[in-house]
């Protein structure tokens, strides 16, 4: 059987902690903040980031550096087989295009997944890709596993202010100012590749509940239902507020008796285009292996 290295980015929330305690290489996204350079959960804290961000500091996310991402599959070679990398989704960085662009330099013994998550469904897929070696499948047979499994997840994020999304040119100053005076918390979406916009709130307490009603309903439509083994992950993301997640774990707990309900920040790199204040709730359905 391969000894297989399981490769993610930070973007999937794993801290390098983590991810030395799992058995998980965490690659640093880069950031460049007022034209310095820094890596995330090595040099750059969550703290830092939205202090900085506070600020109003220039933050610009980055792609890793193309010696960064070989360097590291070269050392894991010297020790594994084989390795499974799994960026973030291709819709939202070009990170994952040039990983597998790098790959091809290796014979096939790096198998960049392309299933199009983010936080914690991303850091789903890496804990799946564990499973999954632990089973004796190869790199690809996981590459493979995972691209079918790509849209077995969901995740719904409530926008605390449009500030974020004007600054980056996503919004209209207009609609920006708009959505502003009436309060409106946009609902935001990643269902595949990209960020789309789903739903708007007049209120915190009204974009909560339209989060668990979309997670209801893929759950019912697109996941078999609710079952009585609990077949379904749930996960709570969120930006900057870690009290304000854990209310809302308490509110999904009581619509969803009997799950465990992980809670991780948001990816920075997402964090940078929204904004503090951000609440998002997921599910990936489990494997069978």
């Amino acid at each position: 059987m391969s000894k297989i290295a399981i490769v993610t980015d930070s973007n999937s929330g794993i801290t390098q902690a983590e991810g030395a305690r799992r058995g998980i290489h965490v690659l640093p996204m880069p950031f460049m903040i007022d034209e310095v350079t820094y890596y995330e959960d090595i040099d750059l804290t969550q703290e830092q980031f939205y202090e900085k961000l506070k600020s109003g500091a220039n933050i610009a996310t980055s792609q890793p550096s193309p010696d960064s991402v070989t360097s590291l599959w070269d050392k894991l070679l010297q020790e594994y087989d084989e390795i499974v990398h799994i960026p973030m989704s291709s819709g939202l960085s070009g990170s994952c295009q040039s990983a597998m662009a790098f790959a091809a330099d290796y014979d096939g013994r790096v198998q960049v997944v392309n299933n199009q998550r983010i936080s914690v469904t991303q850091r789903q897929s890496a804990l799946d890709a564990l499973q999954l070696a632990a089973a004796g499948k190869n790199a690809a047979e996981i590459k493979e596993f995972l691209e079918n499994d790509k849209f077995n997840s969901s995740i719904y994020i409530m926008l605390d202010t449009l500030y974020y999304l004007k600054k980056g040119g996503r919004i209209t100053p207009a609609a920006a100012a708009i959505g502003t005076m009436l309060r409106l918390k946009p609902v935001l979406t990643i269902q595949g590749e990209k960020l789309d916009a789903f739903a708007k709130a007049r209120t915190t307490s009204q974009g909560k509940s339209m989060m668990i009603n979309a997670i209801k309903k893929d759950i019912n439509e697109r996941f078999g239902g609710m079952t009585e083994d609990k077949h379904i992950w749930l996960q709570i993301a969120y930006t900057h507020d870690r009290a304000a997640a854990e209310q809302f774990r308490t509110e999904v707990e009581a619509e969803f008796p009997g799950y465990d309900i992980h809670i991780d920040p948001l990816s920075l790199s997402v964090a940078c285009h929204i904004g503090p204040g951000s609440l998002a709730l997921a599910c990936c359905k489990k494997i069978n292996v």
